[in-house]
């Protein structure tokens, strides 16, 4: 769980331009980067993504037209450095919903979520198969695919038990020189039954659970 002053909570209705920002996928990456690695300029943020020192030029000033950055403390005063504002944004997924524009970007929101994660499997796998991680990482890493049946009370406890421990275990690692950078991703989806002999949409969930314990 993050505290609030980390936390940047967005209304509809209120940031709708806010929100539109944040439908550019290379918008969405300088903010990620700075948010993980820390204050950055134009010219490093060119080189990591591989776009123009320009193109990321005119993204980070968009993106601190509508506070999600700020500028840094400059090392040599020649070239602007950029820092995140806040850690985390968030939202009222019931506030989302009210309208087709917000219902849009929750879903585009969660179809980066899943490329992220996407791309961070290809990453960690690359990472284990040249020995950049620890023979410690690969028992503990994996995903988890499981289908219970949960009430929206259950669903919502879940939720907030995990941000908890992740908090707790976050804080407790913090200084630990073993602790690596974990790409955490959760999703609780419900899906509806449909109709015996109806094409089911949604895969069922197949069970598996790899990584410790398993």
């Amino acid at each position: 769980m993050v505290s609030d002053e980390h936390k940047r909570v967005l209304d509809p209705e209120r940031d709708a331009g806010a929100l539109k920002a944040l439908t550019h996928p290379l918008r969405i990456r300088l903010l990620g980067m700075l948010r993980q690695d820390g204050p950055a300029t134009a010219s490093e943020l060119a080189v990591r993504t591989g776009e123009s020192s320009a193109s990321t030029s005119y993204h980070l000033r968009v993106l601190a037209k509508y506070a999600f950055v700020a500028e840094a403390a400059h090392r040599d005063g020649r070239e602007r450095r950029w820092q995140a504002v806040h850690s985390v944004t968030s939202w009222s997924n019931k506030a989302m919903e009210a309208s087709p524009a917000s219902r849009d970007f929750l879903s585009l929101s969660r179809r980066r979520q899943i490329e992220h994660l996407e791309a961070s499997l290809v990453r960690y796998e690359e990472d284990v198969a040249e020995g950049r991680l620890g023979p410690e990482w690969p028992e503990v890493a994996g995903i988890t695919d499981l289908m219970p049946r949960l009430t929206p009370e259950s669903l919502a406890e879940l939720s907030e038990a995990i941000d908890r421990k992740l908090e707790e275990l976050a804080a407790r690692d913090a200084e630990d020189p073993r602790a690596e950078r974990v790409v955490f991703v959760a999703a609780g989806l419900p899906v509806a039954p449909r109709e015996p002999g109806t094409a089911e949409p949604v895969a069922e969930g197949s069970g598996t659970e790899d990584g410790a314990g398993s």
